[in-house]
């Protein structure tokens, strides 16, 4: 990918000097096609764990701008219906064949976006560019997976979760929900969080860097992280405008409390496979 890496920061230098989307011709939009057929196919990623840290991959997420930055809105049809974008839809022509299923009216995924095999998304789903949904993963409906995100593999995400995407600034991690993970219905997972291998999120937990999670197997406070096999859940703690004149009987803020993933957890969780067998 070193070739198609020098192309995108050759384009990102041009662009930085004025290239314009009308500017641009074929031996441009070439590049940009190139990149999204590689992002499809999961041969780049735009963040990666090294040494035990998720670090993004400036460049992609650079190419991923640029895609947006170097077209033009144009009018598309899909279902019969006219929708404008720069982007058109990804083809998922290629997902029977990997055990992938999407069902119909309401799953949309973007260009540039992988889904691995054996996987399932239910509609409505949004899956938008850059985002990286691992093997044997369910988006249950009314999911949003933001641009750049990084789901791993055996990922059950509830219903109506939002996963947020992290495209600017470049260097800036995205979010990452690591292997085996679990959020419950309405969690919503933002601003380059980590989500560590194993967990199980309890519903409507808001898993962000601004939230602290106090996690009570290690005995720490931490942010911007939840360790791997934890069991997580919205708690709120007292605050310090609670002493404020304005407030009567004190004031509290939201908290994420962790604990040790349990075996009837699990077993719980594990459960949902039957709907891979319907």
């Amino acid at each position: 990918m070193s070739v198609l890496r020098d192309d995108i920061e050759r384009l990102q230098r041009r662009y930085d000097d004025g290239l314009t989307a009308d500017a641009a011709g074929e031996a441009e939009r070439a590049v940009l096609e190139d990149f999204l057929e590689a992002l499809e196919a999961g041969e780049i990623r735009a963040a990666e764990k090294r040494n035990g840290e998720w670090v993004a991959n400036g460049w992609v997420k650079q190419g991923i701008l640029l895609n947006f930055g170097l077209r033009n809105i144009r009018t598309h049809t899909h279902g019969g219906v006219d929708y404008h974008d720069v982007l058109p839809l990804r083809p998922t022509g290629d997902l029977p064949d990997r055990g992938t299923r999407n069902t119909p009216d309401g799953t949309v995924i973007r260009r540039g976006a992988y889904v691995g095999g054996d996987a399932i998304l239910m509609s409505p789903a949004f899956v938008n560019i850059g985002a990286h949904v691992g093997d044997g993963t369910l988006v249950d409906s009314c999911d949003t997976v933001g641009s750049a995100a990084q789901i791993g593999e055996n990922v059950k995400l509830g219903a109506n979760t939002l996963v947020g995407g992290v495209l600017e600034p470049v260097e800036a991690a995205p979010v990452v929900i690591e292997d085996d993970v679990s959020l419950g219905a309405g969690c919503r997972v933002t601003s380059g969080f980590v989500v560590g291998e194993g967990s199980v999120v309890g519903e409507n937990t808001l898993l962000t860097p601004r939230i602290p999670v106090y996690d009570l197997v290690d005995e720490e406070v931490l942010y911007g992280e939840l360790p791997p096999e934890r069991r997580a859940f919205s708690r709120f703690v007292e605050s310090s405008v609670g002493d404020h004149d304005l407030f009567d009987g004190g004031a509290y803020k939201p908290a994420v409390v962790a604990t040790d993933v349990e075996e009837k957890t699990l077993e719980a969780t594990e459960r949902e496979d039957a709907l891979r067998d319907n």
